[in-house]
């Protein structure tokens, strides 16, 4: 469903997808960016919430009218809430838009079940320079931005992909100078530094490791700021990680809002509940499948799949939705976390093929050469020097690959049953 695009001091232009009864999710856009910078969360994410987007000021259908500040957008976006009839919510935004939930979340803490904060900060850098760029934008329009606006938001290996071309067009065709502008007059005036310890909804954030934008720095800040919050940071993702590592940003996102449901009841299963419904199973099944791309990789799951027959069929259903549709997806225990645990319990019984397929997931998470060297010390303990030593050869293997980089050679095509 679309608002009509909003008058001054109206809600913002917005779309709303999914069921009247779902949970509400608020979902926030960076700057220079529409509603559109959800579109690759959005089916996944339209199958169990109601899912709102917004688009800024000058962006998109919102006209470059009323004041623009970060208080300000974050009271038109509780103003589009209670259009809607929805009093509290998940919240999930990207940069500015990310900044937008934070401070609803610190001075309207009854209003937010929930907060992901992708590639976002307390404070995005000194004033002076955003102030510069809304001068430029003001002066000679955003041509200039535009030229410049792909090595932001993307790596270099995915600037020139049509994904990205699409929204580094977006920016030149449905953005209103005076809307970026005063967009970045609102970033050089925000700074929520001091109230991070306000902000009592279960927060996740997300940081690109590749980020010029909002360095990982500033994912560390808001995750240590936060209390309780957790950080997710992504391998070869820039400033829109959503756009470019979208399956593993979805996978942290519903891990995250499963676990914190607007309604504030339980998702999982009564004990000893028989089924699960139809309308769950996909749920998993969506989260599943994005937290097994993001782990494993996408190539190594388009393998599987295309092995995949009549008779394992069933089998893969059963790993996607139970495996990384509710274990890998729970918010208790980190990805790096869940890596170390599996690489143990592989060596431990002798799963090379196996170990092999987890050991690059475990550098996909994050883990370092270092800490598997560790990981693999500590089985030589528990599990048995020969153990160990099979485990030994397999990683020095698999990262002299990873530190090889993408024109090493391919994983033998034996490694790793269809998972």
């Amino acid at each position: 469903m679309t608002r009509p695009p909003a008058a001054p001091g109206a809600p913002p232009h917005h779309t709303v997808d999914g069921p009247d009864t779902a949970p509400p999710l608020l979902l926030g856009p960076s700057l220079g960016t529409t509603r559109a910078v959800w579109d690759p969360q959005l089916p996944a994410l339209a199958e169990r919430f109601r899912v709102v987007r917004w688009d800024l000021p000058g962006h998109g259908g919102t006209p470059a009218t009323g004041t623009t500040t970060v208080p300000a957008l974050a009271g038109r976006v509780l103003d589009l809430a209670d259009s809607l009839g929805i009093d509290r919510f998940g919240y999930a935004g990207v940069s500015l838009g990310g900044a937008v939930g934070a401070w609803l979340a610190a001075h309207h803490p009854e209003r937010i079940t929930s907060l992901t904060l992708i590639c976002s900060s307390a404070r995005f850098g000194e004033p002076a320079g955003w102030h510069d760029r809304a001068a430029r934008v003001r002066e000679a329009g955003l041509g200039p931005v535009a030229d410049t606006t792909a090595g932001r938001w993307f790596t270099p290996a995915f600037a020139g992909s049509p994904r990205a071309v699409a929204l580094v067009d977006t920016l030149r065709r449905t953005v209103a100078p005076a809307g970026y502008a005063a967009c970045c007059d609102a970033l050089a005036g925000y700074d929520l530094r001091d109230a991070l310890a306000r902000i009592t909804a279960p927060t996740l954030v997300v940081a690109g490791r590749a980020d010029p934008a909002t360095p990982p720095a500033h994912a560390r800040e808001l995750a240590d700021g936060i209390p309780g919050a957790s950080l997710v940071e992504l391998a070869g993702a820039a400033h829109l990680a959503s756009v470019e590592r979208p399956a593993a940003v979805l996978a942290a996102l519903l891990g995250h809002l499963t676990a914190h449901p607007s309604d504030g009841s339980s998702t999982a299963p009564p004990p000893g509940a028989p089924h699960l419904p139809d309308t769950d199973d996909r749920a998993r099944r969506a989260a599943g499948t994005a937290v097994r791309r993001a782990v494993l990789g996408d190539a190594h799951v388009d393998r599987a799949q295309a092995r995949t027959g009549a008779l394992t069929e069933v089998f893969q259903d059963f790993l996607t939705r139970y495996a990384w549709g509710e274990i890998w997806t729970r918010p208790g225990l980190s990805r790096r976390t869940r890596s170390c645990i599996t690489l143990t319990a592989l060596v431990a019984r002798g799963h090379h093929d196996e170990l092999a397929m987890h050991l690059r997931a475990a550098l996909r998470n994050g883990l370092t050469p270092q800490e598997i060297q560790e990981v693999l010390l500590q089985t030589a303990v528990y599990c048995g020097v020969p153990a160990a030593n099979t485990a030994f050869a397999l990683a020095d293997r698999i990262v002299t690959e990873h530190l090889r980089g993408p024109d090493g050679p391919p994983p033998h095509p034996a490694e790793g049953t269809p998972q």
